[in-house]
């Protein structure tokens, strides 16, 4: 009862005393041991690429960037979200939003925790609701030397604060964009010392990357690419499938241009840290998180209007976001009503989704998965939530490339470390993908992996294959398989990355792949060729408009991909013949401008993976497997027309 009754001026006291005492042994002391708060912050890499952050389609540009971590990207973003630059400082974001003043229902809140399972930092967290219903947010992040694991340095830094390891402050708006009605989720970061919008963050040591990609690849937005240059800059995209798209600001164009369809996070006391001062104790902030957290629930859709709790939230349209995490947060507090007034002391909730399969649940998808993708899936399509095991299952081989094969995931660079770090979180995930029959399913992303790419159909009797796509390799070995179908193939400049493929006539063929990196060599790796010199195309000959034809052909994509489908359930992008750059014409540029938005439908880091080639073959798709995109069947066969032609043309590099 003491502990509740110390003033604020007192915990003030007891921090300059202990605080500074308590750091001196990272900086000022002039011992050897000292971290130096003017030196740049650094750290070792892990062996994976640097892409976390990132989404796993960076949208790589011929030139070989990735647009979503560049500045065009980010300076799209704030012209479409903040106009006007009335957000373009820290303060002015406050006044923006009456930080200090007067707040709606829920109030104003400030709670300082140790995020020590997400990004490392100590925490300053200011929310409040407006009297609009409006949100906002304020996080202060604290880092005491380098970046890398988790320490509570961090948290006494936040609670002093203490400016020189002050990393930056990031900001959330839940507002209406300029223009419109419908609130939604929108990312600021600032300069820790000028207090300036900045373009670029660097919140693992990795290297700066764009705004808003470092934050919207985990707050569940996407990361679709920007439209051709209008007036001499591009545009941030718009999607079909958000409840802005409602909004009159342009009417049959999608949404309100900077929504990505984020979410806001719930606060989840069981994955932080705490101190053991007096008002800032898990037990003392506990009724704040729940405020806080009764505001992001405001904040998510609701598939049918409800009361009680849920009375705030607006309801969605048939294929966004339906929610899905509200159901976590309100089981954080005991259920519907949130009769808890604290939070469990430890995180053993298991979903009726998961029943079998706690181990794997609690250890793996909880510590690794669950954050990130209980904000992703929309209304027809919502198996990347993992919500349940069912849906967990069903990316088994993308979860293996992912984690496996290309180490991108778990997404942030903490979390990643930390997974491979506790066998006890890679274990059962390691038994799981063993027992879907992969192998190396405890080891690290690392080792060479050999991709000769996708199994294909060619015309030609000659043709340049590719290992560009193989990871961690720095050399090549190709061979004709013994076992191949059809023989007398050959291959000249074998021990390359690009070697050149020679058959004498029709037939199938096997082409083995196996790479190295110094003395390690990756398992050997089998890749289809079907040689059809009667083919109906020339695969280099393919543009858009031959795959614009396939795509508005009866009984393909403009069944759903299309404007006529109506806002309740259309998908993200659609396919049809529309004024797409507002100019009251439906023209070449239109034409031009639907060329740019396919194309974000690809891949070039991982071509499998493309949506474009993905979703028509029947994964995850709420409309099924389309006519002609049957990958069981062999390349060149007839149940596969669609998806060879979709595919030579990616590999030709997708010309317009």
């Amino acid at each position: 009862m003491e502990a509740h009754m110390f003033t604020h001026a007192g915990i003030s006291r007891a921090l300059c005393l202990m605080l500074p005492w308590m750091l001196a042994a990272c900086g000022g002391t002039g011992g050897g041991n000292d971290v130096d708060p003017n030196a740049p912050r650094t750290t070792s890499p892990t062996s994976g690429p640097d892409s976390f952050l990132l989404f796993p389609n960076p949208q790589k540009q011929d030139d070989g960037t990735l647009q979503v971590a560049s500045l065009a990207y980010a300076t799209a973003y704030y012209e479409a979200i903040d106009p006007s630059n009335e957000r373009d400082t820290l303060a002015k974001f406050k006044a923006k939003n009456l930080f200090g003043t007067a707040a709606g229902t829920l109030g104003e809140e400030t709670v300082i925790v140790g995020d020590q399972r997400d990004l490392g930092y100590g925490r300053k967290m200011t929310a409040r609701q407006n009297p609009d219903g409006t949100l906002a947010f304020v996080v202060e992040n604290y880092m005491v030397g380098a970046y890398g694991a988790y320490s509570a340095l961090n948290l006494e830094a936040a609670l002093m604060p203490e400016a020189k390891w002050h990393l930056g402050t990031n900001a959330i708006e839940f507002s209406p964009g300029p223009g419109g009605t419908i609130s939604f989720v929108k990312f600021y970061t600032y300069d820790p010392i000028t207090g300036a919008r900045l373009m670029m963050g660097n919140l693992d040591g990795r290297g700066a990357k764009a705004m808003p990609t470092v934050c919207a690849s985990c707050h569940g937005g996407r990361g679709d690419p920007l439209t051709p240059a209008v007036a001499g800059k591009p545009l941030f995209p718009r999607l079909m499938n958000v409840k802005s798209a409602v909004d009159a600001v342009a009417p049959n164009q999608g949404g309100v241009r900077g929504d990505i369809a984020a979410q806001l996070h719930p606060m989840e006391p069981a994955s932080f840290d705490f101190s053991s001062l007096p008002g800032f104790t898990r037990l003392m902030q506990e009724a704040k998180i729940k405020t806080i957290n009764k505001m992001v629930l405001c904040s998510l859709p609701i598939p049918v209007a409800a009361g009680g709790e849920d009375a705030c939230r607006r309801t969605a349209i048939g294929n966004e976001y339906q929610g899905t995490v509200a159901e976590h947060l309100k089981d954080l507090y005991g259920g519907v009503g949130l009769p808890q007034a604290n939070t469990a002391a430890t995180d053993t909730y298991v979903p009726a989704g998961w029943a079998g399969q706690s181990a794997l649940y609690l250890n793996t998808q909880a510590q690794a998965c669950r954050v990130c993708h209980l904000l992703r899936g929309n209304g027809n399509q919502s198996d990347i939530d993992f919500a349940s095991f069912a849906k967990f299952d069903g990316y088994s081989a993308r979860i293996k490339a992912h984690v496996l094969d290309r180490g991108n995931m778990p997404l942030a660079k903490l979390i990643y470390d930390n997974y491979w770090a506790s066998s006890s979180t890679y274990s059962p995930m390691g038994t799981y993908l063993a027992g879907k029959g992969y192998a190396n399913t405890t080891t690290q992303a690392g080792a060479p992996v050999a991709d000769p790419g996708p199994d294909r159909v060619v015309k030609a009797l000659s043709t340049t294959l590719s290992a560009a796509m193989s990871l961690y390799s720095d050399s090549y070995q190709w061979s004709i398989s013994p076992s191949s179908p059809t023989v007398g193939a050959s291959l000249s400049n074998a021990n390359t990355a690009t070697p050149t493929f020679t058959a004498l006539g029709n037939g199938t063929y096997w082409v083995m792949l196996r790479t190295s990196k110094g003395s390690t060599q990756s398992a050997e790796v089998k890749l289809v060729i079907v040689v059809d010199t009667g083919l109906a195309y020339t695969p280099s000959a393919l543009r858009f408009s031959d795959i614009k034809t396939i795509l508005q052909g009866a009984g393909t994509c403009t069944g759903c991909h299309t404007t006529s489908a109506g806002t309740a359930g259309v998908p993200p992008i659609w396919y049809n013949d529309f004024d797409r750059d507002a100019d009251n014409d439906t023209d070449a540029t239109d034409n031009h401008w639907f060329y740019t938005e396919l194309r974000g439908r690809i891949n070039f880091t991982d071509i499998v993976a493309s949506p474009l080639l993905r979703k028509p073959s029947g994964n995850h798709h709420n409309g099924g497997l389309l006519t002609g995109f049957d990958t069981s069947a062999a390349p060149g066969h007839v149940n596969r027309v669609h998806y060879d032609t979709f595919l030579n043309w990616i590999l030709n590099g997708a010309p317009e």
